[in-house]
């Protein structure tokens, strides 16, 4: 996580005064819990509220008195209580560390899902609207980088469109599988500590009770957290790579924006460089390395150890904060992008009818030949093409065996372009509910 790949609500969400207003919040959610089942008295439960809700935290103290009790939660307690003063002996009250810790990580990765969210909603916006602005810019579909048949710079942005849905969908699913709480004590097991007050704290602050903590929430949720966010990385690269090539000088069809006194190059004054996409790229391979180590923190020992805190503590604020970035840089990429609608028509015809080849070959099979012959037909006047420049029309149109079984008329309405983009309102209608 560095300054340069981060924004400011998010970097916030993670900062060490959150955290510890977090630890706060469940530790006196957790003792209004044991008010009212009579643990301890509810003058102390008030006291604790008022105290340590005015308190400004100080990290520097509380790193202070870590550095000697090699313990954070110890630390932050020993610092709350010179706040709260003597009714801080009922602060944690059968608790362990891990509910504090598991709990706060929770209510950390559900704040940052929120704000992911709103940053696929921004995303699709801006695809929705680009992609009606281009639902009918023909361009050419490429497979293998190879000219393959016509689609439409719409279509394009509508596979994005549906997607970053899906992404959202399934980050949704993450948000509510991760935003659950442990209060259960050591091993889990309430001995010290009713249920009632994991529920009361799990409702104070939006979240599920664990059925099974076994002292810490189990981190197979966690792992599907993280790889939920590698897969939205790899959605952002994917559509980041698309726009990669299509600005490549030789294609040209779209571009990164420009922007006033921008430079390309130290050195080539004239370079125009797709460097946002290409971090995009960078960026994503970040966030996806980060969902192998929440994995590998699945299998823990027992009933717990604390071989994926450290882990935890590094991919949690990086692989949101860096997503965070990501999608936004990619929403501003996709409302500035410039489209050349006229680049996309020459490329189109630059292997002068080539991408109609498949309607010929259709058609000869329609007309009686069989498949191995339409299609050794088809691509010997195809390589003419490929070879010599030639032009796809005209050599169908000289090949005796290929006027044999198709009249010139036939011929001709094969190499209409609407032809490919009839069913563009379809795909539209499917992906939007609106053409």
């Amino acid at each position: 996580m560095i300054p340069r790949y981060s924004r400011p609500e998010m970097v916030a969400i993670w900062s060490p005064e959150t955290r510890f207003r977090i630890w706060f919040e469940i530790e006196a959610h957790a003792c209004d819990a044991l008010a009212e089942l009579g643990v301890i008295p509810k003058e102390a439960a008030r006291t604790i509220w008022e105290k340590g809700g005015a308190a400004k935290f100080d990290v520097a103290k509380i790193d202070e008195i870590e550095r000697v009790t090699k313990h954070d939660v110890i630390a932050f307690l020993t610092h709350l209580a010179e706040f709260v003063g003597p009714d801080a002996r009922f602060i944690h009250q059968g608790m362990t560390s891990s509910d504090v810790l598991d709990t706060c990580l929770a209510v950390q990765l559900t704040r940052a899902s929120d704000i992911l969210l709103d940053d696929i909603d921004a995303l699709l916006a801006a695809l929705k609207r680009r992609a009606f602005e281009h639902k009918d810019t023909v361009t050419i579909g490429r497979s293998h980088g190879i000219h393959a048949e016509p689609t439409t710079f719409g279509v394009k942005l509508a596979q994005a469109y549906a997607e970053f849905s899906r992404c959202r969908d399934r980050l949704v699913h993450a948000r509510e599988d991760i935003a659950t709480c442990a209060i259960s004590g050591a091993v889990g097991t309430f001995a010290n500590i009713e249920p009632y007050v994991e529920e009361h704290v799990a409702a104070k602050l939006r979240l599920k009770p664990e059925p099974v903590s076994t002292q810490v929430i189990p981190r197979d949720r966690h792992a599907m957290f993280f790889a939920t966010l590698g897969v939205i990385a790899s959605s952002v690269e994917r559509l980041a790579v698309e726009i990669r090539h299509l600005q490549r000088t030789e294609v040209l069809e779209a571009e990164e924006y420009f922007s006033p006194g921008q430079k390309g190059s130290s050195a080539m004054p004239h370079k125009r460089n797709p460097v946002l996409t290409e971090n995009l790229t960078g960026l994503a391979r970040m966030v996806r390395s980060m969902a192998l180590p929440a994995m590998e923190d699945v299998a823990l020992w027992h009933e717990r150890d604390i071989s994926h805190s450290s882990v935890e503590r590094m991919i949690g604020p990086d692989a949101t904060v860096t997503l965070d970035f990501a999608l936004a840089r990619l929403t501003g990429v996709v409302d500035k992008l410039l489209v050349y609608p006229e680049n996309m028509e020459k490329n189109l015809n630059k292997f002068r009818g080539l991408v109609h080849s498949q309607r010929v070959l259709l058609a000869l099979t329609q007309a009686g030949l069989s498949r191995e012959d339409a299609y050794r037909l088809v691509q010997r006047n195809a390589m003419k093409v490929w070879e010599h420049g030639a032009d796809f029309l005209e050599e169908l149109l000289a090949d005796k065996d290929v006027t044999a079984a198709l009249s010139e008329a036939e011929i001709r309405e094969k190499f209409d372009l609407g032809y490919h983009t009839k069913h563009v309102d379809t795909i539209f209608k499917r992906v939007f509910g609106e053409a």
